[in-house]
């Protein structure tokens, strides 16, 4: 039986998140129905993409008894009421990065995963990237003997992008891009939290970070630091080094390709999607895609490789980064 997936939102990272499904085989992997706002909206995606129901509320989407997993990609402050409309009804859900505006949104959606027994993930591809497996198991297997330090960059010009300015639409770098930085550094040690979080960051008018550089420090004398912004292109690379020699993620740290293992690189293809896509290396959303029906076919209500666990610590040090530097979203408030 095919997994059959509901998508929630006909915007920009939807599209990317269909083509690279279309990747996957049609037998364990099926759209039965897309949803926006506006009905034709939802109806000019579901021609372009073939899919067979298009709704014009979110509603709708949750009723229809076909659909056993929603993707949310609507922009980030609607991940909570709208991952709570669908777990409600029943539905498992793929959320897109950041699972929620802030810890304790996060914990409102784990909750309501728990309590109405249906799966929760945090849409981390990275983690599902043949790259990121294979960082774990060199790290396992000690390749570079103890990491003592991982440092990690993401830049881009989003100025121009109002999602990523506007307070109300959930904007700043933290949230949006930094937050590739915090999760590889993150599965790097493991899940383990930081013992310090030291954040220094500059804000727009708009009251959002424009930027952010963020040192942790862990137990036995490990650290990292991650710098990330939407005013200019960084390096976009992230280094681990250990006591017995260094893996580089070269480029793209969001969707590497390719690895450096102590000066040795590894090369990783990825499948040519069937439509342009807006962002790069899209089709490598199909990992995380495969992840869910891996873990829906073993009757798992998380992922062990991106859990809720791992959700929360990355909303918990945001939070404190975001305090630091003093961006406050009306969802701290409440």
């Amino acid at each position: 039986m095919a997994t059959r997936w509901g998508i929630c939102s006909a915007g920009k990272i939807s599209h990317d998140f269909t083509v690279a499904l279309k990747t996957l085989p049609p037998g364990d992997h099926q759209i039965v129905a897309v949803a926006a706002r506006k009905l034709q909206d939802a109806e000019a995606f579901a021609k372009k993409h073939s899919i067979p129901q298009a709704y014009g509320s979110y509603e709708e989407l949750a009723r229809d008894p076909e659909i056993e997993v929603v993707y949310v990609g609507t922009i980030h402050p609607y991940h909570l009421p709208v991952g709570m409309l669908f777990m409600k009804a029943q539905k498992n859900v793929l959320c897109e990065k950041p699972m929620a505006m802030n810890l304790r949104e996060v914990q409102e959606l784990v909750a309501s995963a728990k309590m109405n027994k249906v799966f929760l993930m945090e849409a981390v591809w990275t983690r599902f990237f043949p790259a990121s497996l294979e960082i774990e198991r060199l790290l396992s297997r000690g390749e570079v003997g103890e990491v003592k330090m991982v440092k990690a960059d993401f830049g881009v010009p989003l100025m121009h992008v109002p999602r990523a300015v506007e307070k109300e639409l959930g904007g700043g770098a933290l949230l949006d891009i930094g937050i590739y930085c915090l999760q590889f550094i993150c599965m790097v040690y493991n899940g383990e939290k930081p013992e310090c979080i030291q954040a220094t960051g500059v804000c727009l008018e708009t009251g959002v970070d424009e930027g952010m550089v963020v040192t942790l420090k862990f137990s036995r004398n490990r650290m990292a630091v991650f710098t990330c912004s939407i005013a200019v292109e960084l390096p976009n690379d992230a280094v681990i080094i250990g006591t017995k020699g260094t893996i580089r993620v070269p480029e793209h740290i969001w969707c590497p390709t390719s690895l450096v293992v102590n000066g040795k690189e590894i090369q990783y293809t990825l499948p040519e999607p069937y439509l342009p896509l807006n962002f790069i290396n899209s089709t490598g959303m199909r990992y995380e895609a495969e992840e869910v029906r891996r873990c829906l076919l073993k009757g798992l209500k998380e992922s062990p490789r991106m859990s809720q666990a791992d959700s929360l610590l990355l909303a918990e040090v945001m939070d404190e980064a975001r305090r630091q530097v003093g961006v406050v979203y009306s969802q701290d408030r409440q």
